[in-house]
């Protein structure tokens, strides 16, 4: 492992392997948070998030509920950190009473200053395997970025010239994610960034207006959408980018335009018609 106060290019190709079980309780939780049917066995897409997870003690987590830095990500000395996108391709699904594995590599490391500060994005390869056979590669985009002061950090969150979403779906489900999606998602993915959960700190020590909608979360609401239109189509690569924040309390609406060769665009419009994120998914 490089040195923490080495430079963060040292990180580059470091790798590590987790093993996990695939248990039939979190699919059975998720299935009730999000209103589907049980899996039946098998792990829907993105539902893998809630294996190969991270436990850490809590004398090693930071002050926003994060583990603290260093360990396999690099120790980026910027204090806020969010799920930014990734892209992702299933060959197969992994299945109750498996046992995989996920090898995760450091592939890219891109220190930048943007408008809002510093910003370092850092791109993880995972790859999902059983007995040697590759289920799901992904890639996974993380930002890191400087502590905006107060007012700023209140307009990147309400003020700040949004996108407007895109117009003409043919296909739309408005969902509204409150305190306990939040809190049970949070859970499945032992998740406990404060950002989720905790009102008056995300809105005192980040300045946000309110509890932020988990990034894997709105995603897998997308495929969710995929799923619920053609429940019978097979889902062979997504790829999301997050644009803006999602609070809680609000409307957010997934939507999806069917094109060519099996592709479908995949977009969440906020309560305030804004864009929030944007996706690709490509079905057979």
């Amino acid at each position: 492992m490089p040195d923490a106060a080495a430079p963060l290019e040292d990180w580059l190709d470091k790798t590590e392997t987790v093993q996990d079980l695939i248990t039939p309780f979190p699919l059975a939780a998720l299935a009730a948070t999000l209103e589907r049917p049980d899996p039946r066995g098998l792990v829907p897409p993105l539902w893998h998030w809630m294996y190969f997870l991270p436990v850490t003690p809590m004398s090693e987590v930071g002050p926003d509920g994060h583990a603290r830095r260093g360990g396999f990500l690099p120790p980026v000395p910027l204090p806020r950190r969010m799920w930014a996108g990734g892209r992702l391709t299933f060959h197969a699904p992994l299945r109750e009473g498996e046992r995989a594995t996920r090898t995760s590599t450091i592939a890219h490391i891109e220190d930048k200053t943007g408008r809002s500060g510093r910003l370092v994005f850092v791109t993880v390869q995972h790859r999902y395997a059983v007995d040697g056979e590759t289920r799901i590669e992904e890639e996974h985009d993380i930002v890191y970025r400087d502590a905006s002061p107060p007012s700023a950090a209140a307009a990147a969150g309400s003020a700040q010239r949004p996108a407007p979403a895109p117009q003409g779906e043919a296909w739309s489900r408005t969902v509204h994610p409150d305190p306990v999606l939040l809190f049970r998602y949070s859970a499945l993915t032992f998740n406990s960034h404060r950002i989720h959960y905790d009102h008056p700190y995300v809105t005192g020590e980040e300045s946000y207006p309110g509890l932020i909608v988990h990034g894997p979360l709105i995603a897998t609401l997308l495929v969710d959408l995929v799923h619920r239109q053609l429940p019978d189509a097979r889902l062979r690569g997504f790829a999301f980018r997050a644009m803006r924040p999602c609070f809680a309390g609000n409307a957010l609406t997934v939507c999806g335009k069917p094109g060519s060769e099996g592709e479908i665009a995949l977009w969440t419009r906020d309560h305030e018609g804004n864009l929030g994120m944007q996706a690709t998914a490509t079905v057979e």
